[in-house]
């Protein structure tokens, strides 16, 4: 086994929590009649917002744009989990553009129809996130998703910025 690359199976893991993911989806479905499926999927990714909040706080220098740190931080994360992220940044002021152009958890909500989930289940992480970094730091952080695949567009797309 140790002659398999670590990128392989750093790549082979990651699908793994993907396939967990659905299984604990599965799960609930099977388990808890009468429970909104996509109900328990918001309050676990607002609960992961929360704990990733949690990590990027250690990072947040609030001398530098927060918007362009945040952003860069979900880009950072999404990569190492195999997505094709990239940050561009504002024209002015404390502005951030957050662009997925690959993204295997929408291949999956796709191919277990799914597809409902997908970009609320984004949009309330990215939204726990981004309260969780307001709270600990005092910011105006806000985002809006502009763009995404689960809604016919090419890619997502995420404005960041930080209100006045």
């Amino acid at each position: 086994m140790s002659d398999i690359p670590v990128e392989k199976r750093f790549a082979i893991l990651c699908e793994i929590v993907r396939a967990q993911h659905f299984a604990w989806h599965e799960a609930v479905v099977d388990l808890c009649p009468g429970v909104n499926p996509a109900d328990v999927t918001n309050r676990m990714w607002q609960i992961t917002g929360r704990e990733t909040a949690r990590a990027y706080n250690k990072r947040i220098d609030l001398d530098a744009p927060v918007a362009a740190q945040v952003a860069a931080s979900i880009a950072w994360s999404s990569v190492c989990m195999g997505e094709d992220a990239s940050v561009q940044k504002g024209d002015g002021g404390d502005e951030a553009w957050l662009t997925h152009d690959g993204c295997p958890w929408h291949q999956w909500h796709e191919k277990t129809g799914l597809m409902a989930e997908d970009r609320p289940g984004c949009d309330h992480w990215f939204q726990s996130t981004v309260d969780g970094v307001n709270a600990e730091h005092g910011t105006r952080l806000r985002f809006e998703t502009l763009e995404a695949m689960p809604d016919g567009d090419p890619r997502c797309r995420r404005r960041f910025w930080v209100e006045d």
